[in-house]
């Protein structure tokens, strides 16, 4: 049986030997839920949890058992079964992490499906994520871990109808804690403390199948509402199994998290692929790979854990390079790096001040986490690994017609997925027997279209060329942003750069560029616009201006948030065009549903016919307001 489990996966060739056997054969269990249960009764006496209190104090964790995690989680569960919460019901989770939190998150998936929610949003999007979720409990971070998440979780709970709050604290078996004031019509109380009233040796309700919903994870960047992706237990089983066999992690791997909840790689890579294999998971305290602290001591942590494993984007990669290593680091083997593309940089200096290996992943929420990983032994330069067995990928182009014709291997078009991975659809709406899901014209006949664009080699190794929607469509000759990204990153003052296409009214939109530069370095942006021109590959992929920045935009974790780029190049696109009309009051643009518009301001005796035909020579949205 160990060997269904766990078959021979030492080398990329090893995937065809795999897949010669089905993976419905191999022995995995149904749903999360399955795999706690198996996880307590395999290694009831391991530390599953090791949480810290924040990244200067290492040395004072709470610590779970994986049997006292299943206890927990069945106590959780039995709790939200007694407050209404069926096979068909959300439970919203809105908190930085802590202990509490993966429980809680599993306790969800359990009595119903967990709907974790980004903290970092904006009140009307949180508002708006937590009525399209459905959920009928808030569970949310209780005042001594995040009081201005508690405040905004009160009004909230009350605006969207939810039947019960529970609160979070900073460990399930920390100091006494305030009472907590009441909210009207709305029962509240602290998880762990209602819980403990619920038996914990068994759930009372009915156990998830694996078709079943086991999370909705909304996708997208800090502006703009995001669309909510719905998973199975089968979708998050499967893919945490094929990221346990693929030998980052080890029989006595230690792994540290430190990723927010509310994103699938927290989940998956860090609490559902190591519990396969009773692994402790380390986890940096609530502010996570924000802690500034934590840098300062990171090294420090994994000496002291014996950290073999960790999973991070490239900032973090890029922080890390720039602090000494001060402790004895022998022990981490893999460094995992995935969410945006890898600038080779970063992957330069990391590896050379540190020794470690970083490793490249590369997956999306619709396909629930990670569909491909590098090698550590056998890297392919330009790759981003080798997909995992039973996911299958492949480049199609997809005519004017809207037919996906399959592309030979190495040829670029649009990367598609199938397999047990790839997700039942995004919620649109509810019926009387649960949230009604719709691929949204990303599914078709079992393949999802990632959005991204690459090309797929005969051994199955991914390689990207961006985002299809990133692309810069110049007089309509396609660009690449990766491109002129790629040779910014050449400069030797450069520590990040992204393009975006700047709307143009002779060629639709040009490139430019933003940068930010090593400290102490003084290079213009012009210089770098006159060094790009003299060494990218065409002369239209030379940026019509590269800008220097404090720093890149990016999500919370960590991905470049290139619609935020793209609205301060349109804004002086349409300054510039806008420059000398008379009551011109201003120019905003913003960010609305990933996509960008422009405001203009005008005062009462503006030459606004002026200010129109200037705008319509431009493929944007924009709007006028009076002022």
């Amino acid at each position: 049986m160990a060997a269904l489990l766990w078959p021979a996966y030492g080398a990329p060739t090893d995937i065809t030997a795999i897949e010669a056997v089905p993976l419905a054969a191999r022995g995995l269990p149904g749903t999360t839920y399955d795999l706690v249960v198996r996880a307590g009764r395999l290694w009831p006496d391991r530390v599953a949890l090791t949480v810290l209190p924040d990244g200067q104090r290492s040395e004072q964790p709470a610590e779970l058992t994986y049997a006292d995690l299943v206890a927990d989680v069945h106590r959780c569960a039995n709790l939200l079964h007694a407050l209404g919460v069926r096979r068909t019901d959300g439970v919203a989770l809105l908190a930085p992490n802590c202990d509490e939190l993966v429980t809680a998150t599993l306790a969800a998936q359990l009595a119903g499906f967990a709907a974790p929610v980004n903290t970092g949003l904006s009140r009307e999007h949180i508002a708006q994520l937590l009525r399209r979720s459905g959920a009928k409990v808030l569970v949310a971070a209780g005042p001594e871990l995040a009081p201005e998440v508690w405040q905004v979780a009160r009004e909230l709970a009350v605006e969207a109808g939810m039947e019960a709050l529970l609160a979070l604290g900073r460990s399930a078996t920390g100091s006494p804690e305030a009472e907590l004031e009441p909210v009207d019509a709305v029962r509240v109380g602290r998880l762990f403390a209602l819980a403990a009233d619920y038996p914990g040796d068994a759930f009372v309700g009915r156990v998830p199948s694996p078709n079943d919903l086991a999370a909705m994870f909304h996708t997208g960047g800090t502006t703009g509402i995001p669309k909510l992706a719905a998973h199975t237990h089968s979708n998050e089983v499967s893919d945490a199994w094929m990221i346990g066999s693929a030998g980052l992690l080890h029989d006595d791997a230690v792994v540290f998290a430190a990723l927010p909840l509310f994103h699938v790689n927290a989940l998956l890579v860090t609490v559902l692929a190591p519990m396969f294999r009773g692994l402790k998971v380390v986890w940096a305290g609530p502010l996570g790979y924000r802690d500034q602290g934590l840098y300062e001591h990171f090294w420090k942590v994994v000496e002291r854990y014996g950290i073999t494993t960790m999973s991070a984007v490239p900032t973090v990669y890029s922080v890390l390079a720039g602090h000494p290593v001060d402790a004895d680091i022998s022990s981490l083997r893999f460094a995992v790096v995935g969410a945006s593309p890898l600038p080779q940089a970063v992957r330069e200096s990391f590896e050379s001040a540190t020794g470690i290996r970083l490793v490249e992943g590369y997956g999306l929420t619709e396909a629930t986490c990670v569909s491909a990983l590098s090698w550590p032994g056998d890297p392919r330069p330009g790759s981003v690994g080798q997909r995992l067995p039973y996911q299958h990928v492949r480049a199609v182009q997809i005519t004017p017609e809207g037919e996906w014709v399959g592309l030979p291997p190495g040829e670029v078009g649009v990367l598609t997925i199938s397999g047990p991975t790839v997700f039942p659809g995004y919620v649109t709406g509810w019926a009387s027997d649960g949230p009604v899901l719709d691929g949204l014209g990303k599914l078709r006949d079992g393949w999802l279209d990632t959005g991204d664009l690459g090309s797929v080699d005969a051994d199955g190794f991914v390689h990207l060329a961006g985002r299809a929607k990133d692309l810069i469509i110049r007089g309509g000759h396609n660009i690449d942003p990766a491109v002129i990204e790629s040779v910014l990153l050449m400069h030797p003052s450069v520590t990040a750069a992204q393009a975006v296409g700047r709307p143009d009214q002779h060629s639709g939109e040009v490139p430019v560029a933003f940068v930010t530069l090593a400290p102490g370095a003084c290079t213009t942006g012009e210089e770098l616009r006159a060094w790009a021109g003299q060494h990218v590959p065409e002369s239209a992929a030379a940026p019509k201006a590269v800008t220097v920045v404090g720093q890149i935009p990016v999500t919370l974790v960590g991905k470049p948030f290139k619609p935020a780029l793209r609205a301060e190049a349109t804004r002086e696109a349409v300054a510039e065009a806008l420059r000398g009309i008379r009551g011109l009051t201003g120019v905003r643009a913003l960010v609305e549903d990933g996509s960008v518009i422009v405001v203009v301001g005008l005062a009462q005796e503006a030459e606004e016919t002026l200010a129109r035909q200037a705008l319509d020579r431009f493929a944007i949205t924009w709007r006028l307001e009076q002022s």
